[in-house]
């Protein structure tokens, strides 16, 4: 079966997109081609990321904060999904468009962040069955 290519996009590429590549990841398997972005990085993954998807088992800490032009050399890609960055998400050439309505969980405390976290990885699984692919 062919990777399905996906991109996931907020505005600093430090949480929600970060969660949302790392779900694919875990969930999709060798499935799923996962990448994500921010159209204005920040340049830093939030700790407070990393420490909730280390409870599940995933280390983000090997994930990088890029932007938008770094991921471009990957396109074309089958879903590309953008989150609460409203007109500041660029075009990328992809066969599906999404966007979800998720708050940034930066200033949240742990118990909101993995609930923002937990609906993430939700959504992720909703996505991947859209998709036709196995969910693990």
């Amino acid at each position: 079966m062919e990777k399905k290519k996906l991109l996931f996009v907020c505005i600093e590429n430090s949480n929600r997109s970060q969660m949302s590549q790392a779900f694919a990841k875990i969930l999709g398997g060798d499935a799923v081609e996962a990448y994500s972005a921010g159209s204005k990085p920040s340049g830093i993954v939030n700790p407070k990321a990393i420490a909730a998807m280390k409870e599940l088992g995933y280390d983000l800490s090997t994930h990088d904060s890029k932007s938008l032009d770094e991921v471009k050399a990957f396109a074309p890609f089958d879903a590309v999904v953008t989150m609460g960055c409203g007109d500041a998400c660029p075009w990328m050439p992809a066969k599906k468009f999404i966007d979800w309505q998720i708050p940034d969980p930066k200033h949240l405390e742990p118990k909101e962040f993995n609930d923002v976290r937990d609906f993430i990885g939700e959504k992720v699984k909703g996505l991947l069955k859209e998709l036709n692919l196995p969910v693990g």
